[in-house]
């Protein structure tokens, strides 16, 4: 199952999900101006980080927002990122964030799990209930795809639904994580963890722990780290022997060329720099 090699992945490179939100505005000026279009500067950009950290990184996440924004060409640039990352047997989570019912669901989980634009995993939003996710179940279980699905994120409007008390006396992101492990039982690797995740911010790193006694099977998509607030220290309260979750980063390491002086000539090797630390700080405290 996709699960068992991420679980691998982790093991053998670190926890590192390097984000590949890229904004033409993150590119250094002259790389820009060297690419003909869009397209190309968007990927050709991709293509310099992918190269650069394969060997570092246990996935990469490439949000598709930053590609729709520039249209057709971004789209473009989009799909043969996700086709190199396919190429070079890398794992690739599309951060797309769907959340429909019936038909469109369906529609959904064929656009991003055959085609143009294929993936490993896809991020989820479970908000419209649970019929919602069942479309994308056939794939997990005869695809080897994989899916993350919106738990209990980072950012500080996460607190406007999912800590809402029900009238069990919990909150609601502990129902849903319940009723996501349940499901995700029935797609249980070797390793013991589902290819059901769940996205679970790490900048309330005391809540850590708890989560993870209670979702012992759910693999983590962990978000928060560096800029958000999270440290490493919150980071291995999610974690099971060393192993459970990937943590992302986006810009921090994109944009680490920028803290270098002449960092634009080599905003790749800026960018291993940048990954290789985070992943030598999770792993100090693991």
């Amino acid at each position: 199952m996709i699960i068992d090699r991420l679980y691998e992945s982790v093991k053998e490179k670190g926890h590192v999900c390097l984000g590949l939100d890229t904004d033409l505005s993150y590119l250094p000026e002259a790389f820009l101006k060297s690419n003909e279009n869009i397209e190309d500067a968007l990927f050709n950009f991709n293509k310099k980080i992918i190269d650069e950290t394969l060997d570092v990184v246990a996935c990469y996440k490439v949000q598709i927002a930053y590609y729709e924004a520039y249209g057709l060409k971004g789209l473009a640039a989009y799909k043969k990122t996700l086709e190199y990352l396919k190429n070079e047997k890398a794992i690739a989570i599309a951060d797309i964030k769907r959340g429909d019912i019936a038909k469109t669901a369906e529609m959904y989980a064929k656009a991003h799990f055959e085609g143009d634009f294929e993936s490993d995993f896809i991020t989820l939003n479970p908000y419209m209930g649970f019929d919602g996710i069942e479309p994308y179940l056939p794939y997990i279980k005869e695809k080897e795809k994989g899916v993350f699905i919106l738990l209990r994120t980072s950012n500080e409007g996460s607190k406007d639904i999912q800590y809402i008390s029900t009238c069990e006396n919990q909150r609601v992101y502990d129902f849903v994580g319940q009723k996501l492990n349940d499901i995700g039982n029935s797609f249980l690797g070797e390793c013991g963890y589902s290819s059901i995740g769940a996205v679970v911010g790490c900048t309330t790193g005391f809540e850590g722990r708890e989560m993870r006694s209670k979702l012992s099977s759910t693999f983590f998509l962990i978000p928060g780290y560096g800029a958000q607030g999270g440290t490493a220290e919150d980071v291995a309260n999610y974690l099971t022997l060393g192993n459970g979750g990937i943590v992302n980063s986006s810009r921090g390491i994109l944009l680490a060329y920028k803290k270098e002086e002449q960092g634009e000539k080599h905003f790749e090797q800026s960018a291993r720099k940048a990954t290789v630390m985070m992943r030598d700080d999770i792993l100090s405290h693991i």
